[in-house]
């Protein structure tokens, strides 16, 4: 259907009336829950220990105590938005600055024009794009840990999707559901597998084979899934969830490839630069341990340097600097909410005492269930806890006596925390990136929770599967 045979102005005004709650809204309302439960769970706390080794502070096992209770006050629920926004500055700021860096390139109009002829090339095909995206994406969850760094990624892939024929939707599947993947094979990720290990006392990397063929599984699940669906809307976009709301809001992303100008040598100059910046950013992740602030300084120079090769003048490199910061400023604003509700939980030492009652539960299960439990253990702390790294040093000191006292190794209780640490990052609210994607391709965070759960279900069946399958063979 061509964008002149859309009604508008009809389906603005249904966008209005079945509008869902705003984003912002959703995160806001969880973190008044979080400030009422303080007055209602008890404050506790374990002690902590530095570790030198991994540079963090783990808790002892055994030492959790009941302490006063300090409730969340009117006031600190009020701070709790800029505390989450410090705690996340990391990514709010790269944020602004890959946005900032996407704008200064699309001023150029490189990107556009670039993006247009790889679409002519798969004119006709374009559902084999997906596996290919997927697997770059997926890759590199599963090799380098990369999560937060694949919102760089979004406005393209958003470009991409919708000039296919597919919807907004397909355009975070293709980046979040490969990358959500990755984190569950985990092959050589150092931020989760990679800490657990070394708090397991096990060798790093260990027990890689059995993680490579749980990638692969999860990794072409999502790939058929994804593709499914995108056929389905391609071929009807009136089946997507999302279609309303893509007229409306990113009918305007759509790349003409019919009408393709030539190239200039400029905008050339201004793509290699771009892919220079990408390769060299992920070189820097694999050679010298690139983390956030590299990167951001990478993508600030890609910027700049495509900006000057391009053309643009230095007050229109600062006007479309201004501009990009503007576009990614509601979803930096949504990490911060993210990153509030758990600044309330551990303000009021209520996330301690939740994990200690979380645990106690997980003690009670049949030892034969035991690696399953502390998957759905991990599933549902991930929620409070997104951070891959700081949920394993926060659980994983529970979980290896817990797994030794029921005789399940230590690379099956690793392996549990990995896939439990995956897939809600994409799922609950309390995962910044994901609703930051979100933001970006404005989409209501119900019609993503729909489109997303029949496959994380998959997720969890195939975990439960290699959960099973690991503890009966003593992995």
């Amino acid at each position: 259907m061509s964008p002149r045979s859309f009604d508008f102005g009809k389906h603005t005004e249904e966008i209005k009336k079945k509008k869902s709650l705003h984003p912002m809204l959703i995160l806001a309302m969880i973190v008044i829950i979080c400030a009422i439960l303080t007055y209602i769970i008890p404050a506790g706390e374990y002690e902590r220990v530095a570790n030198e080794e991994i540079g963090r502070e783990l808790i002892v096992p055994g030492s959790f105590s009941y302490i006063p209770r300090t409730p969340s006050t009117p006031l600190q629920l009020l701070e709790s938005l800029t505390m989450g926004m410090q705690n996340a500055g990391y990514v709010i700021f790269f944020l602004f600055i890959v946005g900032a860096m996407f704008s200064i390139l699309n001023g150029t109009g490189a990107l556009n024009i670039g993006i247009a002829n790889i679409l002519k090339v798969f004119k006709g095909k374009e559902l084999f794009l997906i596996p290919v995206l997927m697997i770059f994406f997926g890759a590199g969850s599963a090799f380098l840990g990369n999560f937060e760094e694949f919102l760089v990624f979004v406005p393209l892939i958003l470009a991409v999707s919708i000039t296919a024929g597919f919807d907004s939707l397909t355009a975070v599947g293709i980046i979040f559901m490969a990358a959500a993947a990755g984190y569950g094979g985990a092959i050589t990720n150092a931020f989760t597998v990679g800490i657990a290990q070394e708090i397991a006392g096990i060798p790093l990397f260990s027990g890689m084979n059995l993680r490579i063929v749980l990638f692969l599984v999860l990794e072409i699940a999502s790939i058929i899934y994804v593709m499914l669906v995108a056929g389905a809307i391609r071929n009807n976009p009136k089946v997507s969830t999302v279609y309303a709301y893509d007229m409306e809001f990113n009918r305007g992303k759509r790349i003409d490839i019919e009408n393709i100008p030539r190239m200039t040598t400029r905008q050339i100059m201004v793509i290699i630069v771009f892919w220079v910046g990408i390769i060299f950013a992920v070189f820097g992740v694999i050679k010298w341990g690139y983390y956030i602030d590299e990167l951001a300084a990478i993508f600030l120079a890609t910027g700049l340097l495509g900006g000057v090769v391009g053309g643009r003048k230095p007050s229109e490199i600062c006007e479309d600097f201004v501009k990009g910061c503007k576009d990614m400023m509601l979803p930096c604003i949504m990490i911060g909410l993210a990153n509030a509700a758990l600044v309330i939980l551990q303000d009021a030492h209520v996330l301690d005492t939740i994990l200690y009652a979380m645990a106690f539960a997980l003690n009670k299960i049949p030892a034969r269930i035991m690696p399953i439990g502390m998957f759905f253990f991990h599933e549902i702390f991930n929620v409070a806890v997104p951070s891959g790294s700081a949920q394993a040093s926060v659980t994983m000191p529970l979980m290896i006596p817990l797994a030794e006292k029921f005789e399940v190794t230590k690379q099956t209780a690793v392996l549990a925390y990995q896939l439990g640490d995956a897939f809600t990052n994409v799922l609950a609210p309390t995962g910044g990136e994901i609703l930051a994607a979100l933001a970006i391709c404005k989409i209501p965070f119900g019609k993503w929770v729909r489109y997303l759960l029949p496959l994380f279900f998959i997720w969890c069946v195939i975990a439960i599967v290699f959960l099973a399958y690991a503890a009966g063979v003593g992995y």
